[in-house]
């Protein structure tokens, strides 16, 4: 038995789905517990991973545990998997992390959940991903309304990756004694910038997006309109714009895990049209 923490989001779904595929059996944790879309036989259990004593019982009988980073109760929950024998459990944690920057919020975070798993005393493996190819889904809206995209950070060239890629790595580190004590840096196959993903998206839909760069006071006020608190925000400008966090590196390390080439951000993009349209 595995249980997946954020069964709904990203990566956990496309974890789900690999591990139920390979056999095994999985409970899907998710804040709301919804069953809808999981695959045959798999358990929805609603759990809250701030409130420790939710996740207690989902961890009966458990091999392994694939952890969502940045909650309050995750030493409880690492110090209950470890009283229910769980005996790994896969971090998902960001390549940020690597920076070693814990005055910065986003790697500061992945760091503090990354120390908390180093001290549970459970084999661990940690997934450092490069930012995710869903997160052009934020230009959903401007595609649909017109050709011009604005986008921030124009010159950020990112490996982005797909989920799919991180959890076929994160299921055969909870698969395998092989990753135990590794940090497994992950990214795409190719370095793009904003306008490259933009036009992809437009050769995809068959339209001729174009790609604005925005100014960095601009990017600022809309990612703060959006609700992103401000240590957040000054994160990813000390990240893409003072440079503190290089994505632009290719490493091979989904392919020497997985046996295949990561996907493409055009792949991810025809399998994705519909949310443009």
């Amino acid at each position: 038995m595995f249980v997946v923490t954020g069964a709904t989001g990203n990566v956990g779904a496309e974890l789900v789905r690999a591990l139920a595929a390979s056999g095994e059996r999985v409970r899907a944790v998710s804040r709301a517990g919804r069953s809808e879309g999981l695959p045959a036989g798999v358990t929805a259990v609603a759990v809250d991973l701030n409130r420790p004593e939710t996740v207690r019982d989902a961890l009966d009988g458990v091999r392994g545990l694939f952890l969502m980073p940045g909650y309050g109760g995750q030493r409880q929950i690492l110090a209950d998997a470890r009283a229910a024998g769980v005996r790994r459990v896969v971090l998902l944690s960001g390549l940020s992390a690597g920076t070693g920057d814990r005055d910065n919020a986003v790697a500061g975070y992945l760091l503090a959940a990354e120390d908390a798993v180093r001290a549970s005393g459970l084999d661990w493996t940690f997934v450092r991903p490069t930012s995710f190819m869903t997160n052009a889904l934020r230009l959903a809206d401007q595609i649909r309304a017109g050709d011009t995209v604005r986008v921030p950070f124009p010159d950020a060239r990112t490996t982005d990756i797909d989920p799919y890629d991180i959890a076929q790595v994160a299921q055969r580190a909870l698969l395998s004694d092989g990753f135990a004590g590794r940090v497994l840096e992950v990214t795409g196959p190719e370095a793009l910038l904003p306008a490259d993903r933009v036009r992809i998206l437009g050769e995809t839909l068959g339209r001729g997006l174009r790609a604005v760069g925005l100014g960095h006071e601009e990017a600022r006020a809309e990612m703060e309109a959006t609700g992103m608190p401000k240590p957040y925000v000054d994160a990813f400008f000390r990240f893409f714009v003072d440079g503190t966090l290089d994505e632009s590196v290719v490493l091979p390390t989904v392919e020497q895990i997985t046996g295949r080439s990561p996907r493409t951000f055009a792949q991810w993009a025809e399998d994705h049209a519909e949310a443009f349209r």
